[in-house]
């Protein structure tokens, strides 16, 4: 999520080191940096106070004000003993398959030349490799407006992570998931008409019926209907 966010030309503060914008090698670096962070100043209890901080950490970037961040540093240096924990309002639980699942197995070789000067071969190296051919995977999550206050998580943040949703197998291939071979098919998306919800998340998600060919059935309770976001 955060690497379509980042792409969609967010700010982030968790890059992966294949993706990262600014050349920051940490994310202390980057937390202290005073062009890609908020500086030294901010991180020092002396200087600045914990709660300013953590509001500027919000405004700064987008996945901490939405998914939360530990700003824990060591006992050396101006951020000595700092430790501020930032709750995010957005939460999305682990994707789990509706069937059990059929895993083949490839052995592999692995050969490097790459002894002295380049022209010796190495030694083969045999391996396993791992995939599933064929699965539907479910997963669901949940928005707290009362931590969203607290974070200054807008509307406009929770319309932005609505439309990254289906695009989230985007530019993410690799060996072990080839382009292609993973897409979303269904994002069902419910809005409350007050804070503390119509529903529990718990009824709203068993609400929903997937079956085993990747439709869904339901989604609508009382007052509460889902959307179905169009995904391309």
């Amino acid at each position: 999520m955060r690497d379509r966010l980042q792409e969609a030309g967010q700010s982030i503060f968790v890059q992966s080191d294949d993706r990262k914008t600014d050349g920051e090698t940490s994310l202390r670096n980057r937390a202290e940096s005073n062009t890609n962070g908020l500086g030294k100043d901010a991180w020092n209890p002396k200087k600045a106070k914990k709660d300013d901080t953590a509001k500027a950490a919000c405004e700064k970037w987008f996945d901490v004000r939405t998914f939360g961040q530990v700003f824990a540093f060591g006992k050396d240096g101006d951020a000595s003993g700092v430790s501020i924990p930032i709750r995010g309002p957005v939460t999305i639980q682990s994707a789990f398959s509706l069937e059990r699942v059929s895993v083949t197995s490839t052995q592999i070789t692995k050969s490097v030349s790459g002894e002295g000067d380049g022209s010796k071969r190495g030694s083969d190296t045999m391996g396993m490799k791992h995939r599933v051919d064929n699965a539907i995977y479910v997963t669901y999550g949940s928005m707290s407006p009362q931590l969203a206050e607290r974070t200054g998580f807008s509307d406009a943040d929770a319309e932005t992570i609505k439309t990254m949703l289906p695009k989230l197998f985007e530019g993410d291939a690799s060996s072990a998931r080839p382009d292609g071979s993973m897409e979303v098919l269904t994002v069902v998306w419910w809005e409350h008409n007050n804070k503390s919800g119509q529903y529990s998340s718990a009824k709203v998600h068993r609400s929903l019926k997937v079956n085993s060919d990747g439709s869904v059935e339901g989604g609508n309770l009382d007052g509460l209907n889902g959307e179905f976001v169009p995904v391309f």
